[in-house]
């Protein structure tokens, strides 16, 4: 149902990250909107790593609704408001990532519809 290309011939993924994942037809798709770093009681950690880590909370829910998990991720889209933020995102991601690892784009933003927000992430996740 689900392939992880990261071929030879091209450099390897700079983190943990598959460089393409292919899905069969016939499978459920989920498209999950941004999630930034806010509780349900509008709660706002401070650092970017507790950020991201309830940005994958909340989005563990929403998976958990159409009967998915994080592991049925295929492609995560993350956006920092700092390149100083990088490497917590990146460890936190990772603590939530399955093995073969999602595709994934990570990119440097200007900011959000908040400036106490550092992190958004989105995914798409893939089920038979």
């Amino acid at each position: 149902m689900v392939t992880h290309h990261t071929p030879g011939g091209i450099r390897p993924p700079f983190a943990r990250y598959s460089h393409g994942v292919e899905v069969e037809a016939g499978a459920r798709l989920m498209f999950c909107s941004g999630q930034l770093g806010i509780g349900s009681g509008d709660a706002i950690p401070e650092g970017a790593a507790e950020q991201t880590r309830l940005c994958f909370e909340n989005i563990r829910v929403i998976l958990q609704s159409a009967g998915m998990t994080l592991a049925d991720i295929i492609r995560i889209n993350g956006f920092v408001s700092d390149r100083a933020y990088l490497k917590d995102y990146m460890a936190a991601r990772d603590e939530f990532t399955a093995d073969p690892p999602p595709a994934s784009t990570l990119m440097v933003v200007s900011g959000f519809a908040r400036e106490e927000f550092k992190v958004e992430v989105e995914v798409v996740a893939a089920k038979e």
